[in-house]
């Protein structure tokens, strides 16, 4: 097979490449960075390149205009080298990142149930042995587990290579008194099994941290705790956007680029990267050092758990729709790729089925549902749109996939809530000249979700838009104008703005919000039809995810993301997939609680047939075809004389 020669302007040098390889697999080998947020699909058109020099043959031309095809563009992941060529690679898209402080990180209070000897599975230990001498010639392990046993009982140590290496140079080096780290799941039985995580010279105080770090692996941002397992504080957070946002927006996407040459292993270095840099970025705040982490509890859903080992995910997407594992079993750091202590515990929480993943588990078990009497829904208001029912008695489970967009991702100006966020529109109902609040009250640079949900409740209840979320173009406002996606509104103009660039919700923006929204409501919807009961009846209704806190309840209804009930039944939990972690980080019996939690959830596929689709078309509207589901709107709508309808009732 031929060979040719491709040259990226971002790279040093040439790479070689056989006829008929991809141009992003070109690029990859080059080490230059070319975004595929569909996972290599060709419908995004964000991988766009111009070939200047030579050709390339292109599969598919969609999202690329007759101009873009004249002067040399091709979609990278649809187009194939078939000669030397040179090649151009447009300014990527930047995801804004370093998320900030006052609004990411959770105030996380130590459980008062929490006691470090009886509740932790790692404990420290100070033990002085023995010397040997001409009269006991005993080998050091074997020394050291005579002792060990002597003080605790444990007659079953296991122990790594790599430290068995070290020992004999440890015990000198400490006169023969070392500090064991010892990892066990019973403390209080004779002969109990353990394994060793380290030995290490000298005595050390209890007043000297034992780290542990809970990771929440989410498909649109990661995060990190770093906690004194001696404490049980948590003493820093960190998140960031996950690497793998690169190669797909949502779970679909990703699996789908897994399974294409190399994929697999990509996604799984770019989630790692994601995790080793927010452990170095916490442990850099309390000036610890991560290889002194000796244990990890880690959340996310199904996919992302896959991705994250290296385990292959197709069987995610293809029916009957099982993973290769819900229970995943323990593993070293080292094995798994943790830049943290190499013998470190890494404990992979449990989760129910292909979309309903260990981040749900957790989430359960530390909103309290799984222990309450009061009919609950519980929602994860993020990609994979998790819903649960039930409460002490029974749970059931289901999930949809809702998409990025409440996330910042999927969204023109859609961003995390950082500094420079709108988290808050005001529209004038008579000039529909709207206010903002920003985060950090710095010139606005997007929209968090929390804004985009007050911004389209917004314009939906002062008329700018209509109930299938159409752009009303008839309304004489310098806000409202035709954009290069179509119709648009300027939230903020460019003066106002810290990228000097006009600040606008288009249709597409609005399209992707309302499918968003649409599919989560009709997800919990459906559950609850699906087990007889109306959601009149449910008691309280607990929201995790990494914005929801933030959630305006009224304008959530408004356009029809939360049900109609009374605003005392909502509550927001924040991250409840990490503190979930947390609690399984601390506590045996969490993590045996999180494991029955997962064993008994009902898990009921929506695509078993059309009620969910149904259910989603109807949903696809503000806020709801069907009125009478959200009599305080239609009150409102009513007050207000809002006399926009939708285009199909204008016969458009």
């Amino acid at each position: 097979m031929a060979e040719h020669s491709v040259v990226f302007d971002l790279a040093d040098q040439a790479v070689r490449v056989n006829t008929g390889t991809l141009l992003s697999e070109a690029a990859q080998l080059a080490g230059v960075e070319i975004s595929q947020p569909c996972g290599g699909q060709g419908r995004c058109g964000r991988c766009a390149v111009q070939v200047v020099t030579g050709s390339a043959r292109r599969r598919s031309t969609l999202r690329l205009s007759p101009e873009d095809i004249a002067n040399g563009y091709v979609l990278a992941c649809q187009s194939v080298v078939e000669g030397d060529i040179e090649v151009v690679v447009p300014p990527q898209e930047k995801i804004e990142r370093r998320l900030t402080t006052d609004r990411t990180a959770a105030e996380v209070t130590v459980p008062t149930w929490y006691d470090f000897d009886r509740d932790q599975s790692i404990h420290r230990l100070n033990l002085t042995i023995n010397p040997p001498s001409m009269d006991d010639q005993t080998d050091d392990w074997g020394r050291l587990q005579t002792t060990l046993r002597q003080h605790t009982g444990i007659g079953d140590l296991q122990v790594s290579l790599e430290t068995l290496r070290k020992l004999s140079n440890v015990l000198r080096e400490g006169d023969w008194t070392v500090t064991l780290i010892l990892d066990s799941l019973s403390w209080d039985c004779a002969n109990c099994p353990a394994r060793l995580i380290d030995v290490l010279p000298g005595q050390v105080t209890e007043e000297t941290p034992l780290w542990g770090v809970a990771i929440d692996i989410g498909t649109t941002t990661v995060t990190v705790w770093l906690v004194d397992l001696v404490t049980g504080e948590v003493r820093a957070q960190a998140s960031e956007y996950n690497g793998q946002i690169s190669r797909g927006e949502d779970v679909i996407s990703r699996i789908i680029y897994s399974g294409k040459n190399g994929g697999s292993q990509h996604l799984r270095a770019l989630v790692l990267e994601t995790i080793n840099e927010l452990v170095e970025r916490a442990c850099k705040r309390v000036l610890a050092d991560p290889k002194d982490i000796v244990k990890a509890n880690i959340a996310g859903n199904s996919t992302m758990m896959h991705l994250f080992l290296g385990i292959p995910s197709t069987s995610i997407r293809l029916a009957p729709f099982v993973t290769v594992v819900n229970h995943i079993p323990t593993y070293l750091a080292g094995e798994v790729g943790l830049a943290i202590h190499p013998n470190a515990t890494v404990d992979c929480l449990p989760g129910v089925a292909s979309y309903v993943g260990a981040d749900i588990s957790a989430g359960v078990l530390s909103s309290g549902m799984d222990d309450t009497e009061k009919l609950t829904l519980f929602l994860d208001v993020g990609t994979n749109g998790e819903t649960v029912l039930g409460s002490r008695e029974w749970l059931v489970t289901c999930a949809c996939s809702a998409g990025p967009a409440f996330e910042g991702a999927g969204v023109t100006y859609g961003m995390r809530a950082t500094k420079g966020a709108i988290e808050e529109v005001w529209i004038n109902s008579n000039t529909l000249e709207p206010t903002y609040r920003v985060i950090g009250g710095i010139k606005p640079r997007g929209l968090c979700g929390s804004g985009l949900i007050s911004l389209l409740a917004e314009m939906f209840m002062t008329g700018v838009v209509d109930k299938g979320g159409h752009i009303n173009t008839n309304v004489d406002s310098k806000r409202i104008r035709e954009g290069e996606h179509g119709p648009e509104y300027v939230i903020a103009w460019a003066d106002e703005c810290a990228g000097g660039k006009d600040l606008v919700i288009t249709y597409v923006d609005i399209d992707n919000l309302l499918r968003a929204k649409a599919a989560i409501y009709a997800g919990f919807s459906v559950l609850a039809e699906s087990v007889g009961i109306p959601l009149e009846s449910v008691e309280q209704v607990l929201i995790g995810g990494s914005f929801g806190k933030y959630i305006n309840v009224e304008k959530a209804i408004q356009i029809g993301l939360l049900p109609d009930m009374p605003w005392e039944r909502f509550k927001f939990l924040g991250n409840t997939s990490v503190r979930g972690a947390y609690f399984g980080l601390l506590s045996i019996q969490s993590r045996e609680n999180i494991k029955a939690i997962a064993s008994r959830m009902t898990y009921i596929e929506l695509s078993a047939d059309n009620t969910f689709y149904e259910a989603f078309m109807s949903a696809l509207f503000l806020p709801h075809t069907d009125l009478n589901k959200f009599p305080s709107v239609e009150v409102m709508l009513e007050k207000n004389g809002n006399p926009i309808k939708t285009s199909v009732e204008k016969g458009g």
